[in-house]
């Protein structure tokens, strides 16, 4: 057997998984381990460095259990990997902390101190992103306000994608999306001094590491890592972008004649419109959303929802503890089949839920760290499936908050992640924004489009398009249109979702103040 073989890496939140590609971007295999990261009483959520490369290794050594000839049939590995976070290391190449995850709250304070400082509005200019407590810019004030002695063991500040990376190569580097929206100008696509003094991060300036667009350039695979994974030495190793713009890719967000929408509805909830060039860029008068550049002249801008369906994962967890509570054992699947249908035949209105259930707040399309979840609108007639489908509505007009700050809704929005798999979120997300909804029907979208950034760099692809029109637009399928009665209802709800969002600051701040004197 000889057919070439391209591999991905994708180190995501719960799951770390290596898939192998043939050139016709058909999934030939896949192995994954769980992560597991730990979280602190201070709102830390960290995750052990040496141990993500150990899982990374096992699970490229494991490809060669069901690939025939793996070593000798792969042509090129793409990386990526779950965005924001801190991951230090010093001078030999070692860990100087477990790594800090996009799930970590405790820069609340310093988030706050940047949203008010005067250099804000040079930085959004600049990078064209919001601040938000997970991004590494933030954190990386945190540790020089609590952990100095941090920062002075380190010389390079990485992403989780950029450590594993650094493991496969030994090259200290980052990708152009994670640089850009951190520390750089989105319209030179290179860092920017006024946005890093602009910051207050001057004296942290060289643990920022260079940029390298893994369509441009790739690395060879160190002769230790070689012997680690089981690939051979020399291999190209390409770095891919951050995880959301590789599933973007593989899921049908960069379509020049379209420009479509497409949202991940995940664990986290990625709102996202294609962006030609960078003069269609729309800032917003908030200072919140990602801008991040593709490969080659276009961007995907975003806003980003820090919970989507970790919010209902919460509702059902309650249900299930109610219930063994009572001595009835139920598990997730178990509470989630059948659900869509009683979901779509509840009350929308009963219940109004604002989902912002992880204790980090909330980063788009505004930013508060002090946001938290709630529902209102009930009273004695509420019943369990209207507060599920709050919940459900409560994600739709979330989504609607997002794309309604980034410009006019696109034409057609695009659908990713375990959430799109649901008959009921597609039919009400149409709903909800009066548009179709599409499903591409690509189950490792992160691994692939890091994935299709190798092939262009090895010369399968002349563009990141060209893959695009090879590896995506055959899996697009039949698009959900909206129902007009229910787009009234989602008109009517998303008026009083905004008055409800926009007066709950100062009862957020309050509850703040509430649970630090009951700690």
């Amino acid at each position: 057997m000889s057919e070439q073989l391209l591999l991905a890496v994708d180190a995501g939140t719960s799951v770390i998984k290596a898939v192998a590609f043939d050139t016709a971007g058909n999934q030939v295999a896949s192995k994954s381990r769980r992560n597991t990261y730990k979280t602190l009483a201070n709102g830390g959520a960290e995750q052990d460095m040496r141990r993500t490369w150990e899982d990374c290794a096992a699970v490229l050594r494991a490809l060669a259990d069901d690939v025939p000839d793996l070593a000798s049939r792969v042509i090129c590995l793409g990386v990526t990997g779950q965005g924001d976070g801190t991951w230090l290391i010093d001078g030999d190449g070692e860990p100087v902390h477990d790594g800090w995850l996009w799930l970590d709250g405790r820069a609340g304070e310093e988030a706050q101190n940047v949203l008010e400082s005067e250099g804000l509005r040079t930085v959004y200019r600049g990078t064209a992103t919001g601040v938000n407590v997970c991004q590494m810019r933030i954190q990386l004030h945190w540790m020089l306000a609590h952990a100095p002695e941090l920062l002075a063991r380190s010389a390079t500040a990485f992403h989780c994608k950029d450590w594993l990376y650094f493991r496969l190569t030994g090259m200290r580097t980052t990708d152009p999306s994670e640089g850009i929206f951190n520390f750089g100008d989105f319209r030179t696509r290179q860092y920017s001094e006024d946005v890093i003094t602009a910051l207050g991060l001057g004296d942290l300036r060289h643990l920022i590491p260079p940029m390298t667009d893994g369509v441009v350039t790739a690395h060879p695979l160190s002769a230790q890592a070689a012997r680690e994974t089981g690939l051979p030495q020399g291999l190209p190793v390409s770095l891919g972008y951050v995880d959301v713009m590789c599933t973007a890719i593989a899921a049908g967000l960069y379509d020049a004649a379209v420009r479509p929408g497409f949202s991940i509805l995940g664990s986290t909830g990625m709102h996202m419109r294609f962006v030609s060039e960078a003069t269609d860029v729309v800032l917003n008068e908030a200072a919140s959303g990602y801008t991040m550049p593709f490969p080659g002249q276009a961007y995907a801008q975003m806003q980003t929802n820090m919970a989507a369906t970790v919010n209902l994962d919460w509702l059902l967890g309650v249900g299930i503890e109610l219930l063994q509570a009572e001595g009835l054992s139920k598990t997730l699947p178990d509470l989630l089949n059948g659900l869509d249908e009683k979901v779509l035949s509840a009350r929308p209105g009963a219940a109004l839920f604002h989902p912002y259930i992880l204790p980090a707040g909330e980063r788009g399309p505004f930013t508060d760290p002090q946001a938290r979840a709630s529902f209102t609108n009930l009273d004695q007639n509420t019943g369990w499936f209207d507060l599920v489908r709050g919940v459900f509505d409560g994600l739709m007009l979330a989504s609607r908050d997002c794309y309604t700050a980034m410009g006019p809704i696109p034409s057609e929005i695009r659908v990713g992640g375990g959430g799109a798999r649901s008959d009921a979120i597609r039919a009400l997300l149409a709903s909800a924004l009066d548009r179709p909804v599409r499903r591409v029907d690509q189950d490792e979208a992160g691994a692939a489009g890091a994935a299709m950034i190798a092939a262009v760099q090895c010369g399968l692809f002349s563009s990141i398009g060209a893959a695009s029109d090879a590896w995506v637009t055959p899996l697009l399928r039949d698009p959900v249109f909206p129902d007009h009665q229910l787009v009234a209802t989602y008109d009517t709800l998303f008026d009083a979702y905004l008055a409800t969002r926009r007066a709950l600051p100062p009862v957020w701040q309050n509850q703040t103040i509430m649970r630090g004197a009951l700690q």
